[in-house]
């Protein structure tokens, strides 16, 4: 009874409904550290870019000064990242991941990566090849846009 997203939306439309679908489904399989969207997108910012100002990872994730201020207190209790002097700047302070951060990092993206490939998995290899060559491009385009 599910009706397929790409033929009956428009083109935009449905293409958004189908990436909203499959970012859900890959954010979902990452399990490791329990943690929720919001901690899981700060640790993987730092796992990636290495370390930030709190108020810069604040406005990188979206989130108010004072939000970040208790995530990161919660994320630091659980060892995950820690406040580090900002050798450019000795009154700054930065947030770092710790190794054990790090390692949590790695684990959800190694799970997110298995739950996209076994969803790449069940696509026809017409399908697969087209995934292949789009998703990258989209990828790149949005970067572009940086």
């Amino acid at each position: 009874m599910h009706k397929r997203v790409m033929d009956t939306e428009a083109p935009a439309e449905g293409l958004t409904i189908a990436v909203e679908q499959m970012v859900r489904y890959v954010r979902h399989s990452a399990v490791t550290g329990g943690l929720g969207t919001a901690a899981s997108s700060a640790i993987a910012r730092l796992g990636r870019e290495g370390p930030y100002r709190l108020t810069e990872l604040a406005r990188a994730e979206g989130v108010s000064q004072p939000g970040m201020t208790q995530l990161v207190t919660r994320m630091e209790r659980a060892g995950l990242v820690r406040r580090v002097a900002d050798r450019r700047d000795g009154r700054g302070v930065l947030v770092e991941a710790t190794d054990s951060g790090l390692e949590v990092f790695r684990q959800r993206r190694a799970e997110r990566a298995e739950a996209l490939h076994l969803l790449i998995e069940k696509l026809t290899e017409p399908e697969r090849q087209a995934v292949r060559v789009a998703l990258p491009a989209l990828a790149r385009a949005i970067q572009d846009r940086s």
